[in-house]
This record gives C-alpha cells, structure tokens and sequence, in this order.
C-alpha cells in the first residue's frame, strides 16, 4: 500500500503559510457598531456577570466555556519523539485543537506548561477549571500522567480526560467488541496478552476489565517480560494493579493460546511465530505507531484466520483516536457533565462498534475508495463517516445521564441529534472524500505547466500524498532548478518530466493533430507549432492517446485561453455537452453555481443540460441535488424577457424525466433560505437549493468571486464536466492546495 510522504519543507510551509499556526480565534457575535461595543464590553458586560454570580451554572449559557476545551501538555511525551519540552509540543497541541473544531465543532485552545512537577500541572490546571467545559490532557509521560489526571478528576467539577490513556483504550474496547462478534467469542473467556505498560496500554486493560475481561485472563507485558504477582523489577503501582497470578514469565510464552494480542509497543515485537502459537481466529491490534509490532500481511501469512488492527491508515481496521475524542467531549459538554466516567467511555465504545455493524453511505465507500461492510476488515468507523457527530455523542451523553453526571440532562435526545447534525460543515469531508477516491485511482497526473513554481510544488505533493503518480510537462533544467528553489531539489527523481524533446510519440500526436484541424484552416507547420511547442495542446495530447490519466492545467493562462487550446484536442465546446461546476463552500453548507466556465448566454435547453452535468457532479460529492434555475425575478414575476428562459428551463427538464429536484425560476434568497422558501408552498423543491443554474456565465463569475472575497468562500473549481476524460482547469491566482485540490478532482473523475 501506498504510504504518504511529507518533506520537512512541505511540514514547515504548512505551519507558516498563510499565517504561523492552525487556528484563529474568531468572534461569534458582532462587532461593528458602538452599540456592539458596548454589549460586548462595558457597560453591557456587567449583566450576565452579575447573572453568573447569583448562578454560577449559567456561565454555560452566556460564554463559551460550555463548548471550550484545554488541550494541555509539558511536552514530556511527544508522540513518538519523548520529552522535547512544552515549546516544541505546541504543534502537536494546536494540531490537536483543529481536530476537536474538525470533528465535533468544539473549541479548543491549547495550552503549553513549562514544568515537569506533577504538582505545579495540577495547581496550573486546576486553577483554569472556570475557563473551560472540559480539560484534555496530552502528551504527558507516565507515571507523571496517572497522577496529574487522577489529582484533578479528584478536584475538578468538569471532565478531565488523558486522551494518550482513554482514546485510545476506547478505540481498543470498540474495534475488540466487532473482532470477537465475528470470531464467535466472549470477553470474559478470552485470554488477552498485551504488550506495553504505558499510559495507553494500561489504560486499555483498565477499560477491557470493566466491560468484563477477567483478572488473571489478561497477561500484561512490559521490556522485562510478564507483569506477574511477585515480580519486583521495573514495577510501579499501576503496573502491579494489573500484576497476574501466573507461571508465564515471557511474551513468547504468554502468546501461546492466547485469543487476544494488544500492542502499544515497539515495531517488530511480536513474531510470526508467536501469532502461529495463538487460539483459533486470533484478534491482533499491533498498535505501535507508525510501525506496529507485526505487519497485517505478517500476521495473515502465517494465520489466515487472523483478524488484524493497528494505528496506520493504510491498513483495515485503524485505531485511531480521532474516532473518541472529539465526540466523547462533544456528548459531555452538551449535559455540563462533571467528569468523563467508565460508563461513558463504554457507551462510546458500544455505540462505534455499533456504527461499523450497520449499513456504510455510499459516499462513505466512495471516501475510503472501496465497498465497506462489516468483517474482519472493517471492524471500526471510518474517519469519514458523516453519522459519527450524530451517533456517538448522544450514546455518551445518555450514559452521563444515566451515571448522574449531567448538569443539565438532555430532554429530546432525537432533536438532540438533529442539532448535532446542522453543526458540521461539510468542506472537509468532502476534500477528504475527494482525495480519498483519487487515492484509490492512483492516476497519472499530467501537470501542464511545468514551468511554474507552484505547479511543481503540487505535483510533489500529489505524488507524495500518494495519490498516484505525477507527470509534468516542462524542461529538465528548469525544473531541477524550480525545484531546487522550493527545498525540493530531491524531488526531481520522482517526478517524470516529460516534454516535445524527449517523447517518441511526438509524430503520433501531430498526426492525430493535423486529421482533426486540417479542415480548420490549421497547415502541418502550423500542427507541428502547436504540439511540440505549446504545453496546454502537448498535454492534452498526452491524455487523448492514454499517456496520463488525467490533466490540470489553467494555473499560467486565462481559462478560456486555455480551453480554447484543449478544444484542438477534446471535445470541450458549449455544443459538445461541457459545462463548468464551481463548488462554494462557506459556513457549513455547500453550493454548486452553474456554468461557471463554457456557456457564455445559454438558452433554455442549455441550461436543462447544464443543471443534469452539475447535479451528477452534486452526486459524487455526496449531495443529494437540489437544482435551483436563478434569476432576479421568482416563479414569473416580476415579467421579463430576460427571464423568461430561466422560467422555461425547468419545463425542459419536466419533458426530459430527470431524477432529481429542480424548480425556477426563482431568486437566490427564496432558493438558499428555507424560511423565505416557505412563502411559495407549491415550490418543488424539499429543502434549500444546493445548484444553482445561472443566467449566464458573467453572472456565475461575479457571484463566486463576489462570495470569494466579501465572504471568504471556499472555492473549489470551476470543475469542467461533460469531456471524454478528467480535465481541470485552475484559475491563475491558485494556491498549490487549489492546484492539488483540482488534480484530486481530476484522478476521482469529478466532472
């Protein structure tokens, strides 16, 4: 399996680009007015502190602390790097803060302690507790960790949660409940070794026992071999907690029959032997990152019957914490729960297990790039499946409830989970999924423009993303030179540089060339002109004779400019059936404006053509296609012959049979807003419009740049639809991420 690579150089620009660090704090509220001012601050400011005073629980409802978490760490354990101190673990902890934003709309701040004192984290911590709905501690090493979380759990009103100890065991604890479902087992019959006596590893024993693993059935393992009654060398009080009444004394020994093997260990520690040696239909999480202690094929080779997890990506069956956290943190500052329980962890175990037992989206499968059902090679949610907001907090709030933790009980728990639903913005599922799908194409990219800087980055990118392999068209010198100045100068050996000068196909191109252009007034001079010296017309031919799989291009020259070129080779007029999509992203909901690239005054049938392109490309986002046709004027008024062929467009499509939502015309607020929408009851469409067709192409561009620059849309695209093959065009003022964005598009054969 392909497995990502990232320069030094990429990390660095990625933490600096376009501003130092991961997050900004934003305001909620607003702020542009002396009146605003003045409710935000003084005098206006006085009244829900006096309010919080008389009551202090209603701090949760009038600032954020009922959605804010500490993510705090002293850098003593820093992944798999050790103690490099609080400074250096602020990456870690911002990185860490976005994800808790990412996944579950928390806010997060991170917060660095410069000590090693147990007792200086706990008095620092606790003092913060007013601030926060919840603390997230991370990156501690042990034994410093148990301490300082049992301390403050002990003194703190508010959870305290080590996610280094409890993500991962809950993780462990749902991935085990599938593993033994399918291998016809019970937890308390099975005899479970595991390997590693850190925080994590304990913590996953900890958490196994309480859901009924018995005692002296769980064999733990540190350097020096089993953890046993007895044994005085290396031990410390949490070790011995879990020391075993048992003659076993090695991890080779203790593997012998054993039905379960955990990992939170080193690479290489466990043997195909040593799986040999284990029960029928073995359960091995070798969860040592980022290489675990015996590889899934290692494992299968010798037991077929093996059903295998570790923390990689690239394998089935990941553990990986960014399944728990968030959503456990979510479930308990939604009840102003006091702690994080067992009761809670298990529920949020239970109801992941649950979630990989059942039906996977469609764009689920298509995210990770294969058809996902449970079995031995999915026996844990997946990152991208959308349902974990709305299936996981609701289990652990209910549980918290249940264990009388909660503050403030959850009455409606069905209305609970449609606000949970409303709360995620869709941008980064989507780009995941997006990626995720070029990743399981593994595409040859043709990268067109060669000779620009941020062109060769993405391309870098793309191939060491693994997204598949990268062909740029350019002079060799001139891209070793490119890429030299970008700290990419290594990179030259992995890209293939591929131009006029050094392809044997060259003739073969200018002869498909020449047979296609010779009765547009296009001589052999002029064919030869254009394929061995412009790079827009020489890629293109590349992908026409199957040298590439794809093609981005647009990042040098004006699109129609370049559209223009590519139509020497493809079929890419407004007659041929191409269409250009622009996705808008922007506060959590998507929007697809149309044609934003090919039709410069479509009619009505144009415009009927136009919104079937753009709602397959809604259907590979994962969208169910709402198309709006959007004019000035709503279901014929006011009259004008400017709108006529947006109100005669969907009369078009009634003929034609399509399957999915369309109405028009109508304005843009009666097609995005629902309240508005409402005022028309015979308007077709079931809920906000997430297409909108345009009259033209000058109104689809002033209306995404519009969005673009006053509002901070993301923007995605245009994506060209309806060609023979994947061809993106890039605006000239892309990022390498957009250039990257609009490769993926092309390899997951968007458009």
């Amino acid at each position: 399996m392909t497995r990502t690579k990232i320069t030094p150089e990429e990390a660095l620009a990625y933490h600096l680009e376009p501003r130092p660090g991961k997050y900004d704090v934003v305001a909620s509220t607003p702020m542009a007015t002396q009146r605003d001012l003045s409710l935000a601050y003084s005098p206006g400011v006085a009244v829900p502190v006096q309010a919080i005073a008389d009551a202090p629980e209603t701090a949760y409802d009038y600032t954020v602390k009922g959605n804010m978490v500490a993510v705090i760490s002293n850098g003593t354990a820093i992944l798999g790097m050790g103690n490099l101190g609080a400074l250096a673990s602020k990456p870690v902890m911002e990185g860490k803060a976005v994800l808790f934003k990412r996944f579950a709309d928390v806010n997060a701040i991170d917060i660095e302690l410069d000590t090693e004192d147990p007792d200086e984290i706990i008095k620092a911590v606790s003092l913060m507790g007013p601030t926060f709905g919840g603390i997230n501690l991370e990156d501690i090493k042990a034994p410093e960790c148990f301490i300082i979380e049992q301390r403050l759990k002990e003194i703190m009103d508010i959870p305290v949660f080590h996610d280094d100890q409890h993500g991962t065991a809950v993780i462990c604890a749902a991935g085990l409940i599938n593993a033994l479902e399918l291998s016809g087992k019970k937890i308390e019959d099975c005899r479970i070794v595991l390997n590693g006596a850190g925080a994590a590893g304990i913590a996953c024993l900890e958490l196994l026992k309480a859901m009924g693993a018995r005692h002296d059935n769980c064999i733990m393992c540190d350097t020096k071999g089993v953890i046993y009654q007895g044994r005085t060398e290396g031990m410390n009080q949490w070790k011995s907690a879990h020391a075993a009444n048992t003659e076993l004394r090695t991890l080779e020994e203790a593997m012998a029959g054993a039905d379960v093997f955990l990992g939170v260990s080193a690479k290489g520690a466990v043997t195909p032997e040593m799986v040999a040696s284990m029960a029928d239909n073995p359960v091995i999480f070798a969860m040592a990152n980022p290489d675990p202690e015996i590889t899934p094929e290692e494992a299968h080779a010798v037991r077929a019957d093996a059903i295998v997890a570790t923390g990689r990506s690239d394998y089935p069956n990941q553990v990986n914490n960014v399944l728990g956290f968030p959503y456990l943190f979510r479930g308990a500052l939604d009840i102003h729960a006091r702690a994080i329980n067992d009761e809670m962890k298990i529920a949020c175990a239970q109801a992941l297990a649950r979630l990989a037992r059942e039906d996977v989206p469609d764009e689920v499968a298509m995210a990770y790039g294969r058809k996902l059902s449970f079995g031995r090679d999915y026996i844990i949610p997946t990152p991208f499946d959308p349902r974990l907001i709305y299936v996981i907090p609701p289990a652990v709030a209910k549980a918290g409830m249940d264990t009388g933790v909660a503050r403030r009980p959850i009455i409606d728990l069905k209305a609970y989970e449609q606000s949970l639903k409303a709360r995620m913005d869709p941008t980064a599922s989507i780009l995941q999924g997006v990626h995720a799908r070029a990743r399981a194409a593994q595409a040859r990219m043709i990268f067109a423009e060669g000779d620009d800087p941020r062109v060769l980055r993405a391309a870098v990118a793309y191939q060491r993303s693994g997204l598949g392999k990268a062909l740029v068209v350019g002079r060799d010198a001139d891209v070793r030179e490119k890429l030299d100045a970008a700290g990419l100068g290594e990179a030259v050996r992995e890209l293939e540089v591929v131009n006029a000068a050094n392809t044997r196909h060259l003739d073969q191109y200018k002869d498909f060339l020449y047979h296609r252009l010779q009765r547009q007034g296009f001589d052999r001079h002029d064919v030869h002109r254009l394929a061995a010296r412009d790079r827009h017309v020489f890629a293109s031919l590349m992908l026409q004779h199957g040298h590439g799989d794809g093609l981005v291009t647009g990042a040098t020259r004006k699109s129609a400019h370049v559209l223009q070129l590519i139509n020497h080779v493809f079929d890419a007029k407004a007659t041929d059936g191409a269409v250009g999509v622009t996705a808008l992203l922007h506060k959590g909901r998507i929007v697809l404006i149309t044609d934003t690239l090919v039709h410069e005054w479509p009619d009505e049938h144009d415009l009927a053509t136009i919104a079937i392109k753009a709602a397959g490309v809604a259907r590979h986002f994962g969208l169910d296609p709402r198309v709006a046709f959007v004019s000035f004027s709503t279901f014929g008024y006011p009259v004008s012959e400017r709108a006529a062929k947006m109100h005669e467009a969907p009369r078009v499509l009634d003929r034609m049979g399509v399957d999915f939502e369309y109405e028009g015309e109508m304005t843009v607020d009666v097609a995005l807003n629902a309240d508005v929408m409402a005022q028309y009851p015979f308007c077709r469409l079931t809920g906000p419009a997430n297409v909108l067709v345009v009259p033209a192409r000058h109104s689809a561009s002033i209306s995404v740049k519009l969005m673009q620059e006053m509002a901070g849309a993301t923007v995605i695209g245009p994506i060209l639809t309806g060609v023979r093959k994947p061809i993106q065009i890039c605006s000239t003022n892309s990022t390498v991420n957009d250039i990257l964005n609009m490769a993926a598009l092309a390899a997951s054969k968007i458009g």
